[in-house]
């Protein structure tokens, strides 16, 4: 098992839960308080940005995904 997993939620965010950390493109990490689960914003309207605050249940926000494998990757030439 990873040590973290994301779940992407139907019509919602992406929940994160394990042992992670999240930073900014700086490489600057956000203070999680000791948290091992927190949503991530999908919907891009949350006024919390990067995480979630519901505000997908209003905003009209639709998204179901199934998993699906990914190709291998091109290899360099």
């Amino acid at each position: 098992m990873a040590a973290a997993r994301i779940t992407v939620m139907n019509n919602g965010s992406l929940r994160v839960e394990g042992d992670f950390e999240i930073v900014d493109f700086e490489g600057r990490p956000f203070g999680l308080s000791g948290r091992a689960k927190v949503s991530l914003c999908r919907c891009g309207q949350s006024t919390n940005k990067p995480f979630c605050d519901s505000t997908h249940k209003t905003c009209g926000f639709e998204s179901v995904v199934v998993a699906f494998d990914l190709p291998a990757p091109k290899s360099a030439p």
